[in-house]
């Protein structure tokens, strides 16, 4: 297979969108925390992708959301616009706007809720890759979608010369090999606790939660396999493993990570947006039970970790909703 130049980078963040106490955008934050994401070691940020809570943004959130992302990183990190929707046209004009709001890149997740067949898959995958000159990413979670992209679908779409990447949060390490053989795919670690095996394995990086609170080791252990020196990445690996578990295990990681973000000072408020509420009050002590095992991780300091359970208690009702019309 002909070697694929990667457009993206290696250490992806799925970036949060950072909301006010009543639930709108706190763009303030948002442009604070790009900045920091990137100054960890982030080469690309997804906006508007699930940890983006890209259900319940209105559109001109997610377009304002790249035009943002393009001002702040200003050519040290590559802006990619995920999420799109389960409705092919609304999907296409989306990334449409989105190329012209300065996107470098689209990641397109499998229509969920309709539950279409394979053949459908293909449809939607094809129709949206003609539809953009942006590089485009698969993202492949049937978790959330309901049906995963089968085998011989990804073969079928990685035929199109737009398509060059899969996000894999499917977990089935045999494919993901079967995969990388069988096309010149760029593969990216979807599952924040398996960044390390996937990378063993020869994906090209990881699109991370995680890495909204803890870009660095992320970027110390791709720049380590990449070096060939799996010491240096286990350790990294290591250090990272029970704030994963904080941030991936007890809650959904958009809530997690906001949250923690919010305990460490980095971001106003750690409001979601309804269906998501905050964690808890036993969900918040798992959270912090686990935060207090993490040691050592390289640009965050747990000394200062001052969590605000009824900060982030309940779930906002923004003023306009995420349409899709």
């Amino acid at each position: 297979m002909a070697l694929v130049q990667n457009p993206f980078g290696q250490v992806l963040v799925a970036l949060v969108t950072p909301f006010t106490s009543d639930g709108e955008v706190a763009w303030d934050d948002v442009e604070k925390h790009i900045d920091d994401v990137i100054t960890a070691g982030a080469d690309g940020i997804v906006v508007t992708g699930t940890t983006g809570e890209t259900s319940t943004l209105t559109d001109a959130e997610k377009l304002r959301l790249v035009e943002v992302g393009k001002s702040v990183a200003a050519g040290r990190a590559k802006i990619i616009t995920g999420g799109g929707s389960n409705e092919t046209a609304h999907a296409i004009e989306l990334y449409r706007a989105s190329e012209r709001a300065g996107a470098d890149g689209v990641m397109i997740v499998t229509p969920y809720y309709n539950k279409p067949t394979q053949a459908g898959i293909l449809t939607h995958f094809r129709m949206i890759a003609d539809a953009t000159d942006l590089p485009v990413i698969l993202y492949d979670i049937p978790g959330r979608t309901g049906v995963p992209i089968r085998y011989e679908t990804i073969l079928r779409v990685a035929k199109h010369p737009n398509v060059v990447a899969v996000k894999d949060a499917k977990g089935d390490f045999s494919e993901v090999s079967r995969v990388l053989n069988q096309t010149d795919l760029l593969y990216f670690s979807g599952d924040d606790a398996n960044v390390l095996p996937h990378l063993s394995i020869g994906a090209s990086g990881l699109i991370g939660v995680t890495a909204n609170i803890a870009a660095t080791p992320y970027r110390q252990m791709v720049d380590a396999v990449n070096a060939g020196d799996l010491a240096t990445a286990t350790a990294a690996h290591r250090r990272l493993e029970p704030l994963v578990r904080a941030v991936m295990t007890h809650v959904p990681g958009t809530v997690a990570a906001k949250y923690i973000l919010h305990g460490l000072g980095r971001i106003s408020s750690p409001r979601v947006r309804l269906p998501l509420v905050g964690p808890e009050e036993w969900e918040a002590a798992q959270i912090e039970d686990e935060i207090d095992l993490v040691t050592d991780i390289p640009g965050v300091d747990f000394s200062n970790f001052r969590p605000d359970r009824n900060a982030a208690a309940g779930g906002a009702l923004p003023k306009v909703h995420g349409t899709t019309r």
